[in-house]
């Protein structure tokens, strides 16, 4: 059960003045299956995010190392200074909606150029309360109708993986649902063992892993273009904050945990912005590992919990020494597979999603045509499905608003 305390900020000079000091053995515990989970289940979504926007195999090596590092740095820092168990991860949604979005104009450097945009939005938020709540306002149903648009694509995969691949796409479906059954925080981290396995012994991958297991990072000049702009950082940004940092929040408040929020913003954009470069997608707050961080499990004493988000951030720095491994296994093997465990990753979140959207009976109608039309893969002067389906969806929403009587007066 989520605590009822509130931290406060004069639970911060409780906290730092040192009551009930020393490090934790179950914050340490949980930190470790934060990192392992966090990275574990989503970074097929990654890969498949970055390869479809036209990063090469150096370049998603770099990507994974410089995002390890930015979020792993952003949580170590605002644990420490906010005394809260304040988790960071990369945004598993938006590399769904670099998945969906493909190829655009300028190539990947365009999409560096999307992603540095996306991280000065965030610093801007931050700076200016303004946009946050601008944010807040796109009503929550089609917020979620977009995302469950996204995710369908990948969300079908493990499916489609069966009649592509039956043995290792029931192998990996089947140590799912069993893993799941008893731990469903282990469910994807097993399905993603089993693939990594299989991807390991694939004849194109065998004996063909990098010499040099180090990684490396690779330098990507930005290229900003209004195709990029339109059709990826708008999107990304809106993902971002609507599915990952605006929940962060809110589950941060369910345990009773009240951050100051501007620094947050500023903290996860300035990382983003520095690790761009390298071809890092964007970090934001965390709300599934958040959970894990805030919850009794972490530590029975509130004050404490800090420390698990802080051990999940070594954790993911720690785990940016296997990028090379990870990216050359994964870009080496049946595409068919790395979507299926993507998919199997984004199944909850597809769920909660879909529930969001067509929960609201008024808004049920605006929800679906935003739904319908980002699954499409509509897309027009190279702008992608996402910002479409935003668009359309909310021309139904305002029409649904609309009292012709009122406008006549």
């Amino acid at each position: 059960m989520p605590s009822s305390t509130p931290l406060d900020d004069r639970d911060d000079l409780a906290a730092t003045s040192g009551r009930g000091g020393g490090l934790s053995p179950s914050a340490v515990g949980t930190g470790l299956l934060v990192a392992l989970v966090g990275y574990a289940s989503s970074v097929a979504v990654v890969i498949q995010g970055l390869s479809a926007v036209g990063a090469d195999t150096g370049q998603i090596t770099s990507a994974l190392v410089a995002v390890g590092f930015s979020m792993g740095l952003a949580a170590i820092l605002l644990a420490t200074h906010q005394r809260k168990p304040i988790s960071v991860a990369w945004t598993t949604p938006g590399m769904a909606l670099l998945a969906a979005t493909g190829p655009v104009a300028g190539g990947f450097p365009a999409a560096v150029g999307a992603f540095l945009t996306v991280a000065g939005l965030v610093m801007l938020t931050g700076l200016w309360t303004s946009l946050g709540r601008w944010i807040a306002a796109i009503p929550k149903p089609l917020a979620n109708a977009m995302l469950a648009g996204i995710l369908l694509k990948l969300c079908l995969a493990p499916f489609a993986a069966i009649q592509q691949a039956p043995g290792l796409g029931l192998l990996v479906l089947a140590v799912w649902a069993v893993v799941g059954r008893v731990n469903r925080l282990y469910a994807v981290p097993a399905a993603v063992a089993v693939a990594l396995g299989a991807m390991a012994l694939n004849p194109p991958v065998a004996g063909g892993l990098p010499a040099d297991l180090w990684p490396g990072l690779t330098l990507v000049t930005p290229v900003f273009t209004w195709e990029a702009l339109v059709g990826i950082a708008l999107p990304l940004f809106v993902v971002t904050m609507a599915s990952q940092n605006i929940p962060g929040l809110a589950v941060l408040a369910t345990f009773g945990y009240t951050p100051r929020v501007p620094p947050l913003f500023l903290a996860t954009g300035a990382f983003s912005a520095l690790s761009a470069p390298f071809g890092a997608p964007t970090v934001n707050l965390a709300a599934i590992t958040a959970a894990m961080c805030a919850g009794p499990d972490a530590d029975p004493r509130p004050e404490r919990r800090w420390q698990a988000a802080v051990v999940g951030g070594l954790g993911y720095i720690a785990l940016a020494a296997l990028a090379a491994v990870t990216a050359t296994l994964v870009m080496r093997s049946p595409p068919i597979l790395i979507e299926a465990v993507a998919g199997l990753a984004l199944l909850g979140a597809f769920g909660g999603a879909l529930l969001g959207a067509v929960q609201t009976e008024e808004e049920r109608v605006p929800a679906l045509v935003t739904l319908l039309v980002t699954a499409s893969g509509l897309s027009f002067f190279g702008v992608g499905s996402a910002f479409w389906g935003l668009l359309f969806g909310g021309a139904m929403h305002a029409l649904n608003r609309w009292n012709p009587r009122k406008a006549a007066r």
